[in-house]
């Protein structure tokens, strides 16, 4: 949802990420995106050609775009999280550029744990590897809402429709397996531009739109969950000022469903019922608010309420408990510890937790549960029971992204060492 199209800031924003093992064409496929959208500057443009020709390329090296540290340039390896900008007149577009090998799995979780949508790159010599079948899997264990698979270098393949369509159901097979809701198929050449921006001249017989013409055209509006009203509290306003003397505002982001004036409302933990006297967005008084803005609530009520609280509609009510089963990605060099004690971050709510179990790790190849072996190391993902000192409240990531997910954090060393998926 946009409040209104009246100019850049209040477009609509998709975010995407793109994944694919090494070599597909990631970086040359969103420096085509760039490029042929006209969101790249002219002095970047002139150091790309400078470099195009220092390689000895006799052509723009569009992947000089977004490969931008020199040490990953010389290596020929892409090896961290990027964030591209860029706009078109329908959509800003935020693109999170994850590398493609295994051993960094908790980069793609990071740059793919916002998004909207996932672009998956094929080869199209390759087909489906794999990779493909992980960075899949970690697409939907995420709960990305739409994926869109680009079946590049097709100018290598003399742009058959047969190995295009081989492909897709090579992938559809797959894509069965797992759940996915939205996924579509896009045959293009990110070097020559084919399908990217640009409508191949050398497809004709794929009428489905360009990647550019999706990206444009993806329905988001329906990616959060309007319906489970979920506002967890950030900060406590008291202005104390003579204008705003006995003003007392909740700040928070909507994690869920639409709250309007004059609602009821419950407040968790402690379970008291309210109503909303007001919705509050700088000086202005809104009638409703909805994922994901960030407003101020005041209550009619004078309720002792902190960060870390919630406040739902009670006609849908989160889970609220101390034992938490989620499936963690594991993004540090020191193993998970069974019996470890770990600070939690979950919404706005900061506590700690105990890990009581690890109940099998999954092989994000096979998609097959690991018994045998319950080490959780480096870039493994595993299901594991936590307990926590104060009661969480909570939904299934399923359900609701933010109320769902949360982050474990050593204790020692403030790091940042797992991020999980409730339920």
């Amino acid at each position: 949802m946009s409040f209104s199209n009246n100019g850049y800031l209040d477009m609509e924003l998709l975010r995407f990420t793109t994944a694919g093992s090494v070599d597909d064409g990631k970086s040359t496929l969103i420096g085509r995106l760039l490029y042929d959208s006209k969101s790249i500057f002219e002095d970047q443009l002139e150091a790309v050609k400078r470099a195009s020709i220092q390689k000895g390329n006799d052509y723009i090296n569009l992947a000089l775009l977004t490969d931008g540290l020199r040490s990953e340039r010389e290596q020929g390896i892409t090896i961290d999280v990027a964030y591209r900008y860029f706009a078109t007149p329908k959509r800003k577009f935020i693109i999170a550029d994850t590398p493609g090998h295994v051993q960094y799995t908790r980069n793609m979780v990071t740059g793919a744990s916002t998004a909207n949508a996932a672009i998956i790159l094929i080869d199209a010599r390759n087909g489906v590897i794999e990779q493909t079948l992980r960075h899949t899997f970690i697409a939907t264990l995420l709960q990305i809402p739409h994926l869109v698979v680009c079946i590049n270098k097709m100018d290598l393949v003399d742009f058959k429709e047969e190995v295009f369509e081989t492909i897709k159901k090579s992938f559809s097979t797959f894509a069965s397996v797992v759940d996915i809701n939205d996924v579509r198929f896009v045959p293009i050449s990110a070097l020559k531009g084919d399908n990217v921006v640009d409508e191949s001249q050398n497809m004709p017989w794929y009428k489905e739109g360009t990647l550019m013409s999706i990206l444009e055209s993806i329905p988001i509006e329906n990616d959060y969950n309007f319906t489970d009203a979920r506002f967890p509290v950030q900060y406590v306003i008291r202005p104390l000022t003579d204008e705003h003397h006995d003003y007392r505002g909740y700040a928070g982001r909507v994690a869920g469903g639409i709250f309007a004036d004059g609602d009821t409302v419950t407040v968790l933990p402690s379970g008291i019922k309210t109503k909303i006297k007001s919705i509050d967005l700088f000086e202005t008084k809104l009638n409703e608010a909805f994922p994901p803005m960030s407003v101020s609530l005041s209550l009619e009520d004078d309720i002792d309420i902190s960060r870390g609280d919630m406040i739902i509609k009670p006609d849908s009510m989160p889970t609220i408990s101390q034992d938490i089963e989620a499936t963690i990605c594991w993004m540090n060099q020191k193993p998970l510890r069974i019996g470890g004690k770990y600070n939690l971050m979950h919404t706005t709510r900061d506590i700690k937790c105990i890990v009581k179990e690890v109940l099998y790790k999954i092989n994000v190849n096979t998609l097959a549960q690991i018994t045998d072996d319950k080490d959780v190391g480096l870039n493994s993902i595993a299901k594991i029971k936590l307990k926590t000192t104060k009661p969480l409240i909570f939904d299934t990531y399923k359900k609701n992204r933010v109320t769902g997910s949360l982050i474990l954090i050593d204790e020692a060393t403030n790091e940042t060492v797992g991020v999980g998926m409730i339920g």
